[in-house]
């Protein structure tokens, strides 16, 4: 398709679906390899990075099978008691958020071999930050012939980590980490995206002790197993925001109401005449 022809002049009303947002669902779809069991995660968008991780899965020895019909927007991941602890290039390459298996490998299995991301199209976004937060976690990390070989043969345990920037993967990267580290672990200058928010929030429900997601400073207690989750992914903010933003301008109903507290508080401040009415509903 070489472009979209749009003749508008008219008010958008009705009700629409939100998606799952892809960025809040990559990283609850690695978490499923901190336990063995049967995971299922629900509102997941169908998006070429979220079959990109779901194949990186599979490789590692998840079983992984999307609903169908009403049930198409959710993945059961059945997790072994072993997974093969490597992310090799060839799927790696494709999509840089594939490094959030480092930290749950590492974790949960004391050592992985993840290739250094790609397929980037935002520029060059390094790892480092990870690699920080899991040293300090008391892995061992070697980069050799482009893969990240890392070790944590005695465990990983609790440490203060602070970050030199906010970074959302590398936020959750050392989140599922520390997760299963001993002792305590203090994240600061973490990122306060909902997606951290989200993830922390299937994290607990798999039985992690996590105190302060969505603020800068995290505070997690290590537990020594965690169990199967079942999660729903937040809707897709970007999404929400952007038919909202149409409805305004176009005049009409049309939103979000899964997201309508976080993006509303934005109206008010604006300069638009009104906000759009609220009447659609997020993906179930």
């Amino acid at each position: 398709m070489d472009k979209l022809v749009i003749h508008g002049g008219r008010p958008l009303s009705g009700e629409v679906h939100v998606s799952g947002a892809k960025n809040a669902a990559l990283p609850v779809m690695a978490a499923s390899l901190l336990a063995e069991g049967t995971h299922r995660i629900r509102r997941v968008p169908r998006l070429a990075d979220v079959a990109t991780l779901a194949r990186l899965l599979g490789h590692m020895g998840v079983e992984v099978e999307r609903g169908k019909g009403s049930d198409e927007h959710a993945l059961t991941l059945a997790t072994p008691a072993e997974p093969k602890p490597e992310a090799p290039y060839e799927i790696v390459k494709t999509m840089r958020g594939s490094v959030l298996v480092l930290g749950p490998l590492v974790a949960r299995l004391g050592r992985a071999r993840v290739s250094l991301p790609g397929g980037c199209a935002i520029g060059a976004r390094p790892i480092d930050q990870h690699l920080k937060g899991l040293t300090a976690l008391g892995a061992d990390l070697r980069l050799e012939h482009g893969y990240v070989e890392a070790q944590a043969r005695g465990g990983l345990r609790g440490a203060r980590i602070a970050f030199d920037m906010p970074t959302v993967t590398g936020t959750e990267n050392v989140l599922m980490a520390a997760a299963l580290a001993r002792g305590t672990t203090v994240l600061e200058n973490a990122a306060r995206e909902p997606e951290v928010e989200d993830l922390a929030r299937a994290l607990v429900g798999m039985g992690a002790k996590i105190h302060g997601a969505g603020g800068d400073r995290i505070e997690i207690e290590g537990v020594s197993s965690l169990g199967p989750l079942d999660h729903e992914v937040i809707p897709d903010r970007i999404e929400a925001g952007t038919l909202m933003v149409a409805a305004a301008a176009a005049g009409g109903t049309c939103g979000s109401p899964a997201a309508r507290r976080r993006i509303s508080n934005r109206w008010r401040r604006s300069s638009a005449s009104r906000a759009p009415q609220w009447t659609a509903k997020g993906v179930p």
